[in-house]
């Protein structure tokens, strides 16, 4: 009975860390393509705010004057709205809810999916 449960449990944790390492490499592609993408809008919106004539014409008329930040800009707020903010973050959010439910069974797990036994609660 020991053993089937302890096998169950080493089972279970091989699973997880093998789904949160998997998940890794995806989410640092997120993270570059976010960093790249705010630096490109970063830099845009630095250059069309020191542009002089920013100020003198409308700001439809500026935004289409610098395409750079225009187009930065719209890929910024498209990658959100696609969920690039949650994929940045994918193993913490899973590794997260687990702990949510392992909490129950007086368990827990690292960022990395390792599981954490916690002593049993003394009931007097």
């Amino acid at each position: 009975m020991v053993s089937d449960t302890n096998r169950d449990l080493k089972a279970f944790e091989r699973r997880l860390t093998e789904y949160i390492s998997c998940l890794q490499p995806a989410t640092g592609r997120w993270r570059m393509i976010l960093i790249v993408v705010s630096v490109c809008t970063a830099t845009g919106a630095w250059n069309w705010l020191i542009d002089p004539e920013t100020q003198k014409v409308s700001f439809f008329t500026s935004l289409w004057n610098h395409p750079f930040f225009t187009i930065s800009c719209i890929t910024l707020i498209g990658l959100f709205f696609a969920g690039i903010h949650k994929r940045v973050v994918a193993p913490s959010i899973i590794a997260a809810r687990c702990r949510t439910v392992l909490a129950e069974y007086n368990m827990s797990c690292d960022d990395t999916g390792k599981l954490i036994l916690k002593p049993r609660p003394h009931v007097q």
